[in-house]
């Protein structure tokens, strides 16, 4: 009865350790790390257990490694909501490009994986952002918003189905049933999914790390595919997780149960462990005082008793840890969970203490980081362990290196080899056209070196070799692609345990292969590999905004994190840099995305500041300032008072060093660029500027600091060996200033700079004596006018200045430089080209005008205009110089610049159709272009057409930036103009001829003598302009009061003041102003003819005043408009001037095309049909109205047609088939 008791008792107890004891989610045993699952054509699927729920997810993070081995369309994995058909999230591919699904949507990325390679996918989702990045190979494949349509908040459908290698579908009994087609061959490992979504930079950091939704083990899967080990699948990791149950028993003496059973498992673990794995934290929890050890029957047949029931042993007992470990150097993860598994699984005696670890229980999880330790981790030696206990070692107890077997555990000798760094630097030919060549070759070496996945490359830097001759590889290049030469300089981290030739010789191997992709080839030309050793970077205490962090020291390229200080449960991240330039390293700025910022602006009043901490108190600034103007377009008022004031106390207190004065560069560049009003401060800042310049210290003569839109040099010069002294400053498109030096006095403009400031020999005299032996000359350049605003500027006088281009200013330490003999020469960049009327003036800015506000002042400086972009100043002493614009007189809004704008260009584009036409038409129809006005219409329409083209096509052509090109487009603008108004004037001409002037005598050659003139006289003149100064042409704003030239985009044209005057001004008033004079003069002999016809009396006024009209036109008279164009009238006066002149083409078109009644008959005759067709082809003389018979010029089609022209013979006199006199033809 008893042994049937003892049996029942038996199995209550193992009842009730599983109970109390549960197994985890997972073992060592059950872990696929290291492992692949390879899916065959038929029969094989994976999927994720039906007890592992899926969260509902609002950002996420999955990766996989994948292999493929059959071109075919392929599924990567597929989730589905519970209860709905539509694809939740899919990964799949084809062979050219990558599919994602997400909430049912499709985005498509063009990418082709290659065969039998193994690739890491990493996709990333955050309901935040609503964006979604695709990751391959550790490279950004793409990142695309959601589309709005998407509603928020969305999230991952919780508790869906999960397969891998094929889509599925649920049934509505929930059953999962798979999907033919979209089937993958080839090969999955190490699918993971987190629960937030990670950066790039967490994506390659936390490669090896599990998951926390999903994670990469038997106990969550099921499937018929086989899953077997790969060595490639190679995955270092230093950070682990161990949860297991433990059964500790102690038989001796009760009393010794005082120590907590943290330190016991401390002990324990130090005991077992390498040296090389570190015991970073450890949690108890769930303890019991029964536990049945069915996995080491020995030790309880050996140490328990026989009747458990009357067991009163306290210190019996099952418990569940949690352990952190560290390995340092990192090492396979497959390696680890199987080795300290072993360690783990082994019993640990001392004397009385019996511990062992239930093996099915054990987990060890590569994890992403480890919990922040509140102490010092000090190690419970065995020494303060035995103090309470006094054991003695059990010779039951394995060797901490040996393995159940007997054999050697080689964990230590594998861990314990540090990381490997080379210097590579490479000379390799391209051939091939590939839009981005640079991204073409980090493909290639991180194809190359990456794919054992023992290295990474760092730090890579391409540049294209364009010095060196490639005529030596000429057996490279190919009818078809071009070869170009690039240097690449990189390092390469090496993991493994191959000794240093044998890493060398894979990287020479890897690097020096032919690669060929298509049209695309790449071949090494030379290599140098060298082995470095960086250190690693040093302990640093760092104040921060988020609070103040102890950076431990730390690997090259690795990177530290630490517990943010608020909140405590997210990580800050440090990187140890290795230096690319120098092969040294050094800490990155911090990660602190994650942390909340414990300082805000006004709380820098409250710090002291001394000589050890102003570098610190800068960062600070320096970070307050950046992260409030990324949430704030500005600083308040008092802020701004603040980081000014705590900058001067920085300035004051201490040496200022190079770096420290270019944060505080930084911190002034930015707040310029925002939208603080600083205004209140601006002298106080401008005198912090000076004063940081002449307290920085440096090595050598010169140093620069530059930010955008601010640039400050400063130059320590011998006072005896002083010449001169050039500084100059070009800003970029990025508002990056490249500053330039030159130890000479330089008086022309510098091509390619916005400022220079040239100091003459004679500033020697000014220069301080003293102990030093050199002396300061310190530059300063300003790209925003934030700092000198003058309010008063406007009311000071009757005009209204503007400021017109950047700040320059020098100075000298402990100097006032005034009344100098020889000038500083200043010249300056216009922000906006002067225009023939505008009024530039040369200033400075003097601090005490104002009564200490600051002001823009003339005295002493003399103003040199250079051209229409540039204006040089000479002035007698040094401060801040800049060129102001005289504004008051430009009284056009910009809304009305637009509008003349779209006129101008719209008008000209009628006029040229318009005129085409015209031409066609006379060209075309030989019976209209037998008489000598016809003729000069011709010509006068194809230089009008000429001009309208050009002017079209003139923006066009000045965007390509090219010097000859925009002269040659000026030029031909130039002709054009020049060639309309000189046939306008020989319109005039023969008016004057015909009407007034009579001539009975033949005139011969009489068209080709016009011609000559007409096309001759512009010739000549701009012939004359580009053999005396051909860069009287360029790019310039138009001036609109002398061209129907709105537009303020620059455009080709005459940017010399003089020229434009001489050439186009004058020469254009020259030609109105006889045009008038013929103009009046015919109208009186019209006025005589008709008061000398009776029949004339009978036509009424309209007729009149549309032979006004055509006059107006055709002799250009509206062109006098422009010199109209001032005064109040000035805006109406440029819109008529505008329209009439862009749209003269087309009123000639209008008055001697479509309202001539032999042009209609002659479109009726040959362009016409049926009954619109004129079927009357006369003789010409039948069509031709002659003053005799119809009694009235007026009437007639245009006063300078055929009816008007007293030379219309093409033939002398004696040839005429008409024979009436000159008079009666007119």
């Amino acid at each position: 009865m008893n042994s049937v008791g003892g049996q029942v008792f038996l199995a209550i107890c193992l009842l009730t350790f599983v109970s109390v004891c549960p197994l985890v989610s997972a073992s060592a045993s059950t872990s696929l790390w290291g492992q692949k699952l390879k899916f065959i054509p038929s029969g094989c699927w994976w999927q994720l257990q039906p007890k592992v729920v899926v969260p509902a997810l609002t950002e996420l993070s999955v990766c996989t490694r994948l292999k493929l081995t059959l071109t075919a369309d392929w599924t990567a994995f597929d989730y589905k909501a519970p209860r709905l058909q539509r694809k939740e999230l899919r990964l799949e591919g084809t062979r050219s490009e990558l599919t994602v699904w997400l909430f049912g949507l499709k985005y498509q990325f063009d990418k082709a994986l290659s065969l039998n390679e193994w690739h890491t996918i990493c996709l990333t989702w955050s309901d935040q952002d609503q964006k979604l990045g695709l990751y391959v190979d550790r490279l950004v494949l793409g990142e695309t918003r959601l589309p709005p349509w998407v509603h928020r908040p969305r999230q991952l459908a919780q508790n869906g189905t999960l397969t891998l290698g094929m889509s599925h579908f649920v049934q509505g009994n929930g059953e999962l049933k798979l999907e033919n087609g979209n089937k993958l061959i080839g090969e999955i490992s190490l699918f993971r999914i987190w629960g937030r979504k990670r950066s790039a930079e967490e994506l390659n950091r936390l490669d090896c790390a599990e998951g926390d939704v999903a994670s990469w083990d038997l106990q969550q899967w099921i499937g018929r595919c086989p899953h077997e080990p790969d060595s490639s699948l190679y995955c270092g990791w230093s950070q682990y997780k161990i949860q297991m149950w433990a059964f500790m028993y102690d038989s001796t003496n009760p009393e010794n149960c005082s120590v907590s059973l943290e330190e016991i498992t401390k002990t324990w673990l130090e005991s077992i462990f390498p040296k090389n794995i570190s015991v970073q934290d450890i949690s108890v929890s769930s303890t019991r005082t029964i536990c049945l050890m069915v996995n080491n029957s020995a030790v309880l047949n050996a140490q328990q008793p026989q009747d458990l029931r009357k067991s009163n042993f306290t210190c019996d007992e099952c418990f569940s840890c949690e352990v952190f470990v560290k390995v340092v150097p990192a090492n396979d993860v497959k390696m680890v969970q199987t080795e300290v598994t072993t360690l783990l699984g082994l019993t640990f005696s001392q004397d009385f203490l019996t511990l062992t670890a239930v093996t099915d229980s054990i987990t060890i999880l590569p994890v992403g980081m480890l919990p922040e330790m509140t102490e010092p981790a000090t190690t419970i030696s065995t020494a303060s362990f035995t103090s309470v206990r006094s054991p003695a070692p059990s010779v039951s107890a394995q060797p901490d290196n040996t393995s159940t077997t007997g054999t050697h555990l080689d964990l230590t000798a594998a861990v314990v080899i540090s990381d490997k760094f080379f210097r590579i630097n490479l000379t390799l030919s391209l051939t091939g056209s590939p839009t981005k060549p640079n991204d073409v070759i980090e493909r290639w070496l991180k194809e190359q070196l990456q794919v054992n996945r023992t290295m990474i490359v760092r730090n890579l830097i391409i540049k294209e070799n364009v010095d060196r001759s490639m005529d030596s590889y000429n057996s490279l290049r190919t009818f078809y692609s071009q070869q170009k030469q690039y240097y690449c300089t990189f390092h390469v981290q090496e993991f493994s345990s191959k000794n240093l030739p044998e890493v060398e010789s894979s990287i020479r191997a890897a690097l020096t292969a032919k690669y060929e992709n298509g049209s695309l080839t790449i071949q090494t030309l030379n290599v140098t590999i060298k082995h470095i050793e960086p250190e690693k970077c040093s302990e640093d205490n760092l104040s921060t905004i988020y609070g103040r962090y102890i950076w431990p020291e730390t690997f090259p390229q690795d990177v530290a994190e630490m517990t943010c200080v608020q909140p405590p449960t997210n990580r800050a991240y440090r990187l140890c840099k290795l230096d690319i330039e120098t092969d040294t390293t050094h800490w990155a700025d911090p990660d602190m995305t994650n942390c909340n910022q414990l300082v805000t602006i006004s709380d820098i009043t409250n710090i002291t500041v001394t000589p050890d901490n102003a570098a610190e108190v800068v960062d600070m600034i320096q970070d307050l300032v950046d992260v409030h103007l990324e949430n704030s377009t500005q600083l308040s008022s008092s802020e701004l008072g603040s980081v000014v004031g705590k900058l001067s106390e920085v300035v004051d207190i201490s040496p200022i060093d190079p770096s420290v004065g270019g944060d505080i560069v930084n911190i002034v560049a930015n707040i310029l660029l925002s939208e603080t009003d600083v205004a209140p401060v601006a002298n106080s800042v401008l005198d912090l500027t000076d004063r940081m310049g002449n307290s920085v210290e440096f090595p050598g003569e010169f140093v620069n600091l530059k930010a955008p839109a601010l640039a400050l040099s400063m130059v320590d010069v011998d006072p005896e060996e002083f010449g001169s002294l050039t500084f100059g400053v070009s800003l970029t498109t990025t508002m990056n200033p490249e500053v330039f030096f030159n130890q000479s006095f330089v008086n022309k403009p510098s091509s390619g700079t916005d400022a220079t400031i040239s100091l003459p020999s004679e500033l020697n005299n000014f220069l301080p004596t003293g102990e030093r032996n050199t002396t300061r000359v310190q530059f300063q350049f300003y790209g925003t006018p934030d700092l000198f605003q003058d309010p008063f500027i406007a009311t000071a006088t009757q005009n209204n200045w503007t400021l017109n281009s950047y700040i320059v200013s020098a100075s000298i330490n402990n100097s006032q430089v005034i009344n100098l003999e020889k000038r500083v020469v200043v010249t300056l960049s216009h922000a906006n080209p002067k225009k023939p009327e505008d009024s530039v003036q040369c200033m400075f800015w003097d601090f005490q005008k104002h009564g200490g506000l600051g002001g823009w002042n003339s005295s002493g400086c003399e103003t040199q205009s250079i051209s229409s972009h540039q204006t040089s100043c000479l002035c007698d002493h040094l401060t801040h110089f800049a060129v102001l614009l005289d504004v008051s007189r430009t009284s056009i809004s910009e809304a009305d610049s637009e509008i003349l704008t779209v006129i101008s260009y719209v008008g000209c584009g009628i006029s040229s159709i318009f005129l085409a036409i015209t031409l066609l038409t006379y060209l075309v129809f030989e019976k209209l272009r037998q008489d000598y006005p016809s003729k000069i219409l011709i010509n006068l329409s194809a230089a009008l057409l000429g001009l309208s083209m050009l002017f079209l096509l003139d923006a066009w052509l000045s965007s390509f930036n090219n010097y000859g090109l925009c002269i040659t487009t000026a030029a031909a603008l130039h002709y054009f103009m020049l060639a309309s108004f000189t046939w306008m004037g020989l319109e005039a001409v023969h008016m004057y001829f015909a009407l007034v002037k009579v001539f009975n005598t033949y005139v011969p050659s009489y068209i080709l003598k016009f011609c000559a003139a007409g096309w001759g006289i512009p010739l000549i003149m701009v012939s004359l302009v580009l053999a005396t100064d051909k860069d009287a042409y360029g790019a310039l704003i138009p001036e609109d009061a002398a061209v129907a030239l709105q537009s303020a985009d620059p455009f080709c044209w005459l940017q010399d003041d003089d020229v434009f005057y001489v050439t186009v001004v004058a020469f254009a008033l020259l030609i109105v102003l006889c045009n008038f004079i013929v103009f009046i003069l015919v109208l009186v002999q019209i006025k005589k003819m008709r008061a000398n016809k009776v029949s004339a009396k009978s036509h009424g006024s309209l007729q009149d005043l549309r032979a006004v009209v055509g006059l107006t036109v055709l002799l250009g008279l509206t062109w006098s408009m422009g010199f109209f164009s001032f005064g109040p009238g000035r805006v109406a006066m440029m819109y008529l001037f505008s329209i009439c002149n862009s749209l003269q083409g087309f009123f000639v078109f209008l008055f001697y095309c479509l309202m001539k009644d032999n042009v209609r008959k002659q479109w009726r005759i040959h362009l016409c049909c049926g009954r619109f067709r004129n079927s009357d082809n006369s003789d010409w003389s039948h069509s031709v109205t002659v003053c005799g018979q119809k009694g009235n010029l007026i009437n007639s089609d245009s006063v300078t047609s055929d009816n008007t022209s007293s030379l219309r013979s093409p033939t002398p006199p004696q040839n005429h088939h008409h024979h009436s006199t000159t008079r009666g033809q007119d």
